[in-house]
């Protein structure tokens, strides 16, 4: 009887990969599809001083306010910048703050909502400071606090976080207080088993898969709420390429020139769309009761 090879033992292992990744495309193609345009957009950002190698700040005032052409893809502003390279450097700032807002937030909502969610003193306190938070809505907030600090991207972050915090502690808070009594826990707790262990074996796990859904929102929050404010004038400094601020710009060339609002509001809608797939899918991944009833 002849042994296996090495690579005859692999091809198998990697067809049964392959099939398990096709199956879980084919359930789940809410997921594949927002995936591949966020990677897209991610990759956009990431290759942007190559895909768009121009100066997005270069002015050329004899050329403003020209329509999309072979020499200018998504045509110049009425400065004469050329929209195609800001949109594709503007992706950079959008994709930054969503994705440090969505790891703060989830970060510090996770151990506000372990903590309040196990331990009835503080759960009080905490949780009435997070509804105070939660009664301002969102941008009114960040409006606020963009007010006391200086327009910059790191004020636009913490600005951007603050508000979306307590979401993330509600979220991991009602994860905790439906464990807290199982029997295992208190199994756990009679035992003599350290507070540390208890949140970090038993409590820990199980907030993980909702966590990981409520990140992939609050990164589309984040992106729509920096886009917001930039609009309004109170997010990243005007000389910062960002899709909010190049719409802020051309909203008075609406009627002449669309393309300067066209083009930075289609990559934020794509966006948000892709995150939001993403988001929907991981959640009927996690849980396929959900999808069933829906």
């Amino acid at each position: 009887m002849s042994e296996l090879t090495p690579a005859a033992t692999v091809a198998p292992e990697a067809r049964l990969r392959f099939e398990g990744l096709r199956n879980f495309v084919r359930r789940n193609p809410t997921v594949a599809i927002g995936s591949i345009l966020l990677l897209a957009i991610v990759l956009t950002a990431v290759f942007a001083p190559w895909i768009a190698p121009g100066d997005p700040q270069e002015l050329h005032p004899a050329l403003r306010l020209r329509p999309p052409s072979g020499e200018f893809w998504f045509g110049t502003d009425m400065y004469g910048r050329d929209v195609f390279t800001r949109t594709i450097h503007g992706s950079q700032i959008s994709l930054l703050v969503g994705s440090i807002v969505a790891l703060v937030s989830v970060g510090c909502g996770l151990v506000i909502g372990l903590l309040t969610g196990y331990v009835r003193a503080i759960d009080g306190i905490l949780m009435r400071v997070m509804d105070g938070l939660m009664a301002i809505p969102d941008i009114l907030l960040a409006i606020a606090l963009m007010a006391v600090f200086r327009a910059s991207v790191k004020n636009v972050v913490i600005a951007i976080t603050i508000p979306q915090v307590p979401r993330v502690v509600r979220l991991v808070r009602s994860v905790v207080m439906t464990i807290r009594e199982r029997p295992y826990i208190e199994a756990a707790h009679a035992s003599g088993t350290p507070f540390r262990r208890i949140l970090m074996r038993h409590l820990l796990p199980n907030t993980i898969a909702p966590l990981i859904v409520q990140a992939t929102y609050t990164g589309a929050a984040a992106v729509l709420t920096e886009a917001g404010l930039s609009f309004l004038g109170a997010g990243t400094p005007p000389n910062i390429p960002s899709w909010g601020n190049m719409m802020a710009e051309g909203r008075s060339f609406f009627q002449i020139a669309t393309w300067m609002i066209l083009f930075p509001g289609l990559f934020l809608a794509l966006t948000v769309l892709a995150v939001n797939l993403l988001g929907d899918g991981l959640r009927d991944a996690f849980d396929p009761r959900l999808r069933r009833r829906m």
